[in-house]
C-alpha cells in the first residue's frame, strides 16, 4: 500500500506544518514566569508588607474562579492546571497600588480572566493581555483609589481606609511616585519651580534598589531584572521586546530632555520608574498577544515604549505602559504580517 492510500485511510495523520517540536509547554512557561516573579513578589512584601500577599492572593482568587466559570460555560476542560490564571492574577496584583482593597483586586483578577482570555475561547485565542484588560477596568472604575501611594514599610489597614486614626495617630505616610514627581515637573511651567521638585526625584540607585512609592511589583528595578534574567536563560522570552521597549523610551526620553532639561526628567527616572521595565520584560513579552517573528517583536516593543513615553511627557497621565502595551497588542496582526518570513524560492513576494 503506497502512502497516499495510506494516508486516505487515516493509517498516516496528516498535519499542516510546521512539522517541529519544542520543549516548551504552557505549564511550563507559566512555572518559568512565576519563578521569574518570585523576587518581584519578594521585594513586594518586604517593602508592603501584608498587604502585598492579601492582594496578591484576591487577584489570584478572581482570576482562577473566572477560568473556572468559563470553562464551565463553555463545556471545556478545566485548565486551572496549565498556571496561566495564576500567572495572569498575580501580575495584576503587581500592577496595583499598596492600598488598593482587596476586593475590588478579586474583581480586577475575574474580569482580568473572564474578559479578557474567556471571552475570545481561552488562553491561546486572546488578542489583548488579560491582565492590561483587568487593570484598564480597575483604572476606569477606581481612578482615585488607582493613584494613591504610601512610602514602603509604612504600615495601614488591611482593605483600604483611613491613612490616619480619629485619635490622630499616622498608619501610612502618603508619597508622590517618580513619575508623579516627573509629571508635577512637567505642569509647573515655571523653570525655577521645576527644579524645586525635581530635587524630590530619587536618585538612580533608590529606584534601582525600590524603595520608593509606587505599585506593588514595579518599585525595584533590581528585582524586576533578576527575575527576567532567569526568563531569558531559559528562552521563555527572547531580547527583541525588552530591548525595543527601552531604547524606544530612551530615544524619546532623550531627546525630549535636551530640548528642555528644566522641565522633563532625565532618561534614568522614566526607565527605571513607573512600570517601564516590568512592562518591558513581564507584561509586553505575553507570548500570546506578541508578534511571532524577531523583527516584530523587536518594533512592538519599539512601538510600546515610544506610546508609553507619549503619554508621560505629552498626555495627561504618569504612567502610559498600560495603555501602550494594549494599543500594541492590537497592531500585532499587522506586524505579523509584515514581519512574516518569505518563503524559500520566493523572491519578490509581497506580504500586502
Amino acid at each position: 500500500m503506497v502512502p497516499e492510500e495510506k494516508a486516505q485511510r487515516g493509517l498516516f495523520p496528516l498535519k499542516s506544518s510546521p512539522h517541529l517540536t519544542a520543549p516548551l509547554t504552557t505549564p511550563r512557561v507559566m512555572l518559568d514566569v512565576l519563578i521569574a516573579l518570585l523576587p518581584v513578589t519578594i521585594a513586594a512584601i518586604l517593602f508592603f508588607r501584608l498587604h502585598a500577599i492579601v492582594l496578591i492572593l484576591a487577584s489570584v482568587a478572581g482570576a482562577a474562579l473566572a477560568e473556572w466559570i468559563g470553562n464551565r460555560l463553555m463545556n471545556k476542560e478545566h485548565t486551572l492546571l496549565d498556571g496561566s490564571a495564576v500567572v495572569t492574577g498575580m501580575i495584576l496584583a503587581l500592577c496595583l497600588p499598596p492600598t488598593f482593597p482587596f476586593y475590588f483586586a478579586a474583581l480586577g483578577g475575574a474580569v482580568s480572566t473572564g474578559i479578557g482570555k474567556m471571552a475570545f475561547g481561552g488562553l491561546g485565542y486572546n488578542i489583548f493581555n488579560p491582565a492590561m484588560v483587568g487593570r484598564t477596568f480597575l483604572t476606569a472604575c477606581f481612578g482615585t483609589m488607582m493613584t494613591a501611594w504610601i512610602e514602603p514599610g509604612t504600615l495601614y489597614p488591611i482593605g483600604g481606609g483611613d491613612l490616619v486614626t480619629a485619635a490622630g495617630d499616622v498608619i501610612a505616610v502618603t508619597a508622590a511616585t517618580p513619575l508623579g514627581i516627573a509629571k508635577q515637573m512637567l505642569a509647573a511651567g515655571d523653570p525655577a519651580e521645576a527644579a524645586a521638585i525635581a530635587a524630590q526625584l530619587p536618585g538612580p540607585l533608590r529606584l534601582f534598589l525600590g524603595n520608593i512609592g509606587g505599585s506593588l511589583g514595579e518599585t525595584s528595578a533590581l528585582a524586576i531584572l533578576l527575575g527576567s534574567l532567569w526568563m531569558l536563560l531559559r528562552r521563555t522570552i527572547t531580547w527583541h521586546i525588552p530591548a525595543g521597549v527601552l531604547l524606544g523610551a530612551f530615544v524619546f526620553g532623550l531627546v525630549a530632555w535636551l530640548a528642555n532639561p528644566t522641565v522633563v526628567a532625565d532618561p534614568s527616572a522614566h526607565l527605571l520608574g513607573g512600570a517601564m521595565l516590568f512592562g518591558a520584560f513581564i507584561i509586553a513579552t505575553d507570548p500570546v498577544t506578541c508578534p511571532l517573528s524577531a523583527s516584530g517583536r523587536f518594533a512592538f516593543g519599539v512601538g510600546v515604549g515610544l506610546i508609553t513615553m507619549l503619554i508621560r511627557i505629552v498626555g495627561g497621565y504618569p504612567e502610559g505602559v498600560m495603555y501602550a502595551v494594549l494599543l500594541m497588542n492590537a497592531v500585532t496582526p499587522f506586524l505579523d504580517r509584515w514581519t512574516a518570513p518569505r518563503p524559500l524560492g520566493l523572491e519578490g513576494t509581497s506580504h500586502a
